[in-house]
């Protein structure tokens, strides 16, 4: 007597249904989740391209920026080096004079009052 009846039969058949409709919710949120991946990953993709471009164009920059640096890092090294000849040459052109006036500053009497 325990023989499932006719009307056992109804209750299993929305059952099946309501696994039908989780199954069909299921694979619309599936799906949704890979709209949604895709667009993730388009974004990075995207974001990341921008970056990397933007790290080449920062590093270009630091390279330019690099050689004028050491343009100007010769140029200044340059010009010293022509403050340096000047002033070489200034001291060998007071050197005589500064030889002559100690030979005149030697001849002048100790107390100043005497002249010869």
């Amino acid at each position: 007597m325990n023989s499932p009846t006719s009307e056992e039969a109804p209750e299993k058949t929305p059952v099946a249904t309501g696994v039908d409709s989780e199954g069909k919710s299921a694979r619309i949120a599936h799906s949704k989740l890979g709209i949604d991946a895709e667009g993730i990953q388009s974004s990075i993709a995207r974001l990341t391209s921008n970056s990397t471009d933007d790290l080449e164009k920062l590093v270009a920059e630091l390279e330019r920026l690099q050689e004028f640096l050491k343009s100007e890092t010769e140029r200044v090294q340059r010009e010293i080096g022509s403050v340096l000849d000047g002033i070489r040459i200034i001291i060998e052109a007071i050197a005589p004079w500064k030889t002559a006036g100690l030979a005149s500053v030697q001849r002048v009497p100790a107390n100043g009052r005497d002249k010869t």
